[in-house]
């Protein structure tokens, strides 16, 4: 396996500069999805269609996700990291213009995935960029530090998305979207050197870019870290699509309780984070996910077992509830970084396509949890417990029975 030569740098030395734009890059994904959600209604209303129409352009953002990356992930090592990256966000931005000209819903769905299809690389690249400067533990720690910059954008995007639909419509969104584009792509070209030299570029046709994946999905470590994150990631999801309706229609929490009690589960996720990459100078990082998928394990079944004893307890329901959502989501913030850095710890020959397929593995995960909690329905809170518990406990299973941990 060979590194670049960047890889001497030592997590002290990582650049502030390296650190925000990569994390500003991979904001772009929390950034696009959340910051359109409060202008649903007013979409609906100027394009005279119903709120499930439009619900189909958040849909089309996800597919977006989940297939773009398994594209860019074998660009990036064939062609380096940076003319994937250009391309990407130069397909973002056109996309993003073309969302804010939108004349209907259709070609906003469809703009919405091609919107997706570019501003996807800015998963892939940040993280095999990671990979391809710092050694594994190292990686950790440097990507625990992205996830403080990646975290504001979930708190904040929806408060901003309020705010802009106050001052323009929903219009001005995308158009701000598009600007994020711009400033994406100056920053990748002044800011960021690229980090594959030329001698370990990989001659990737599509046939070679299947065995690849193909190869990944035979790797058990690989396929254990990718595992563990996605199905915690899915966990996260179905809190995202099921929370709205369980927080404020069951409990009856007001929209601006919910927007707290979400911006304070991100930031105990974003707290955790940091936390995490103070540990990694004394623990490995595969000791802290391991006992970070306990947690969220637990959680996931605290949260069943809260919604399961709601008739029984009434009482109990909204503090049970609130602590479960907030130890789960927290407890992700120790997932991402390790499982990300474990999943590209063997992987450096082809670093691109291994994080291209975890991010697929990812939104494909994420996306069949929030479906799952839809078509579970019952009225009850008892969906939203069961898949985060199940999410949970197979992302335990996962990674236990697959990416073989060095025991503690």
């Amino acid at each position: 396996m060979t590194i670049s030569s960047a890889a001497a740098l030592p997590a002290a030395r990582a650049p502030l500069s390296l650190i925000l734009v990569l994390g500003g890059l991979a904001a772009f994904a929390p950034l696009s999805i959340d910051m359109y959600l409060p202008a649903f209604p007013a979409i609906a209303a100027e394009l005279g269609v119903s709120a499930g129409q439009v619900q189909y352009t958040l849909a089309a953002y996800f597919l977006g996700m989940a297939l773009g990356q398994a594209f860019h992930g074998p660009l990036a090592d064939r062609f380096g990291r940076k003319p994937p990256l250009y391309a990407g966000l130069a397909l973002y931005l056109l996309a993003s213009i073309g969302c804010a000209l939108a004349e209907g819903v259709a070609m906003l769905t469809a703009l919405r995935l091609l919107q997706a299809l570019g501003g996807c690389v800015c998963i892939v690249v940040p993280m095999a960029m990671v990979r391809d400067r710092f050694d594994p533990q190292t990686s950790a720690r440097v990507l625990s530090r992205l996830m403080l910059v990646m975290g504001l954008a979930p708190m904040l995007a929806p408060l901003a998305g309020s705010a802009v639909l106050g001052l323009g419509g929903w219009r001005l969104v995308f158009w701000i979207l598009a600007a994020c584009g711009v400033a994406g792509l100056l920053a990748s070209w002044l800011a960021l050197p690229e980090s594959l030299p030329a001698a370990q570029r990989r001659d990737t046709s599509p046939l070679k870019a299947l065995r690849t994946y193909a190869g990944l999905l035979r790797d058990r470590r690989f396929l254990g870290h990718a595992l563990a994150t996605g199905l915690a990631n899915a966990g996260m999801f179905a809190y995202i699509a099921a929370s709205p309706f369980v927080l404020i229609e069951l409990h009856g929490l007001s929209p601006q309780a919910y927007g707290l009690v979400f911006g304070a589960n991100a930031l105990g996720l974003v707290a955790a984070a940091q936390l995490n990459h103070r540990l990694l100078k004394q623990h490995d990082a595969g000791t802290l996910l391991q006992a970070a998928l306990a947690v969220a394990a637990f959680a996931g079944a605290g949260l069943l077992a809260v919604a399961l004893l709601t008739p029984a307890w009434p009482a109990l329901a909204l503090p049970g509830t609130l602590l479960g959502l907030f130890v789960f989501v927290a407890s992700l913030g120790f997932v991402g970084a390790n499982a990300a850095a474990g999943a590209l710890a063997h992987q450096g020959h082809q670093a691109g396509s291994a994080s291209a397929l975890m991010g697929t593995l990812q939104f494909t995960l994420a996306s069949a949890s929030g479906a799952a909690v839809g078509l579970m329905n019952d009225g009850s809170a008892c969906p939203m417990g069961l898949a985060m518990a199940v999410a949970g406990g197979l992302a335990l299973l996962a990674y236990r029975r697959l990416a073989r941990p060095v025991p503690s």
